[in-house]
């Protein structure tokens, strides 16, 4: 049993406040790290066998009738605007806006036993992304955050890392909740497909060399020695102190610099990954993962398709999932990486059998799909199904607790995790149970 404490993100709140001289000292590098990198390296101790994750998170409500659990034989109305296709799995069929998945079918697993048991934004970006239903008492921690806390560092990279912003934060979704703020993810805004992207936080700007990061170090480390002879607060300032240097460590790692440099990438893979936001997002979370981020969530919006959810879906939302996500799982397994990564793509919810008015479909709280490979996932398997209409599980029901018990399996840390909240309160992270056709 594991016990989980945030008594030190309270002290470094407080202490932040008064230590804006020292933050200050540093803006000119870009670094607002301190409460993010307060988890020590010295976590890095943790099950060297554990496996990686990838998570791709597509924010809105992926369509499960347009993509992976059609119904050809449903009426219009059910069925929708698209034709269907074979797969590589036979007496499969996914919609023809899907066709490298289709082509790439025994290279994952999917999940048509989905029963979200939510149709509520918000709520569906907490609970999906944890495990956890929404309770006003307690904030359940993302799985990156329990990553970060169980396992910690592996290299000088954080070991949990967000690209894009694309999650709904109202209900604490994809938050450290009770873990503390040090176990957060570290979010990239910028797009990686961009000519010019840069990471905030970690590129210095045009014309900080080298020797100016060491000057200003040198700075802060005068300014730490004036504040502390008056400070009543030593065990705190030791703790930025601790802090501090795993930011410089950070900034200046040849991993840190190497791991963001898509330049370095052959431009015929990154063609194949789709020059776009998302599809450079899962080629940068590679990267990430081989430089030694434990945990990468990748972010997508737009899936909230209550109106023109046919064109949106084929002009624009699965055709760069169905480039990047595929050539991710290629890529990853050419590199030797897939069997020790996790990747799993995960939305709000479902969206219902019915098509409305406006040529969309609404939220669906009691049908969905999700989709995983590697870390041992059986692929070319197709697990549950759904009713003539996709409207509820027929056949191996499987819970977002039992999704999230899975996750925390494969990446090796204990399914009966306990967390202490305020007042020593004792919280059970993971109630659910293994999806025994992922294990």
């Amino acid at each position: 049993m594991l016990r989980l404490t945030t008594a030190f993100s309270r002290d470094c709140d407080r202490v932040s406040r008064r230590s804006f001289l020292q933050v200050g000292a540093l803006t000119g590098l870009g670094i607002s790290l301190p409460i993010l990198l307060a988890a020590k390296q010295a976590r890095a101790a943790g099950s060297s066998g554990a496996a990686n994750c990838i998570l791709i998170w597509t924010r809105g409500g992926t369509s499960h009738h347009d993509t992976f659990d059609p119904k050809p034989e449903a009426s219009v109305s059910v069925k929708g605007e698209f034709g269907f296709i074979d797969t590589a799995i036979p007496g499969i069929k996914y919609t023809d806006v899907c066709p490298t998945f289709a082509k790439e079918a025994k290279r994952f697993s999917l999940l048509r036993g989905w029963n979200p048991k939510n149709g509520s934004h918000g709520t569906a970006d907490q609970y999906v992304m944890s495990g956890r239903p929404v309770s006003q008492a307690v904030r359940y921690p993302t799985y990156g955050s329990v990553v970060s806390h169980h396992l910690g560092f592996k290299t000088a990279l954080p070991p949990f890392i967000q690209l894009g912003t694309e999650i709904d934060r109202r209900m604490g979704g994809g938050t450290p909740g009770l873990l503390g703020l040090e176990h957060g993810p570290f979010e990239i805004s910028s797009d990686p497909s961009a000519d010019n992207f840069v990471v905030r936080d970690i590129t210095p700007p045009t014309g900080i060399t080298s020797e100016r990061i060491d000057f200003r170090k040198k700075v802060l480390a005068r300014i730490d020695q004036l504040q502390r002879r008056g400070d009543i607060q030593p065990g705190a300032f030791d703790a930025l102190d601790e802090t501090y240097k795993t930011a410089f460590n950070m900034i200046t790692a040849p991993e840190t610099k190497g791991a963001f440099d898509l330049a370095k990438e052959d431009p015929k893979l990154r063609e194949a990954y789709g020059k776009n936001k998302f599809g450079q997002s899962c080629l940068l979370a590679r990267r990430l993962i081989e430089a030694g981020v434990r945990f990468v969530t990748v972010t997508d919006g737009g899936w909230d398709t209550h109106q023109n959810n046919f064109k949106s879906l084929k002009d624009k939302l699965m055709p760069r999932v169905d480039q990047g996500l595929p050539q991710l799982l290629i890529d990853l397994e050419h590199r030797g990486l897939l069997a020790t990564t996790l990747v799993i793509w995960l939305t709000d919810f479902g969206r219902t059998p019915q098509i409305n008015a406006a040529s969309g479909r609404d939220h669906w709280a009691s049908a969905g799909f999700a989709i995983a490979a590697g870390a041992g996932i059986p692929a070319g398997t197709v697990v549950g199904s759904t009713d003539a209409e996709g409207g509820f599980v027929t056949k191996d029901e499987y819970l977002t607790e039992d999704i999230a018990t899975t996750i925390y399996a494969k990446l090796g840390i204990p399914t009966d995790l306990i967390a202490t909240a305020e007042g020593g309160r004792p919280v059970r992270l993971i109630e659910g149970r293994e999806i025994k056709e992922w294990m």
